[in-house]
């Protein structure tokens, strides 16, 4: 049977989707460093906590890393995570006058930024077409066939050569989703995959 890979990422989007209603780029930037390696409930904990004491960038530019340490604890990783967002927030501040840069460039030069994030703060916050490429996305499109990579920023590079730009931002939400309830990393419920048919990995279990 001939594959169409768009179609195949289409029916994950539209049967996976996930909404952000965050557009703020400072704050997606601030969530997204914090959801790294932890779960989407603990990185909402930890988001509501930060927020809700500090509200923007110019207040949290000025506090040291301890002093956020209670609030992002749920995200794990809180020590590391401090250090980033407050380094970050003051570069923010100091040389970009508050305002988060909305290019790749400038993006990757802030401390504890990869491609991921920064992709996801281009296409969340400003409307940018980007590829956010994480370990599900990885995983799931070398599952799928659709890449042969060993790399995420590898993976990135070659689902952006076979998936038009309208799908490059809410392909990440989604195979997110698909890959925390359906394709997971371990004991994957190939039964209930709507791709079944196709993923060359399903015969093998």
């Amino acid at each position: 049977m001939e594959r169409n890979i768009e179609n195949e990422a289409k029916l994950i989007i539209e049967n996976f989707p996930r909404v952000i209603s965050e557009k703020d780029p400072y704050k997606v930037l601030v969530q997204t460093i914090l959801s790294q390696r932890t779960k989407d409930v603990n990185t909402i904990k930890a988001s509501l906590n930060l927020f809700s004491k500090y509200t923007n960038v110019f207040e949290i530019s000025k506090l040291s890393p301890q002093d956020i340490y209670d609030l992002i604890k749920p995200a794990g990783m809180y020590k590391q995570k401090s250090q980033r967002i407050i380094e970050l927030s003051k570069i923010i501040v100091h040389e970009y006058s508050g305002k988060v840069p909305n290019t790749l460039e400038d993006l990757l030069n802030l401390p504890g930024v990869g491609r991921k994030t920064a992709n996801i703060v281009l296409n969340v916050s400003f409307g940018i077409a980007a590829l956010a490429v994480d370990t599900h996305v990885h995983r799931i499109s070398n599952r799928l066939g659709w890449v042969k990579t060993k790399t995420p920023e590898k993976t990135e590079f070659e689902l952006m050569k076979i998936l038009p730009k309208k799908l490059w931002g809410p392909i990440n939400g989604s195979m997110v989703n698909f890959g925390q309830e359906i394709c997971r990393p371990i004991s994957p419920k190939c039964s209930l995959c709507l791709l079944r048919k196709f993923c060359p990995s399903r015969k093998i279990r």
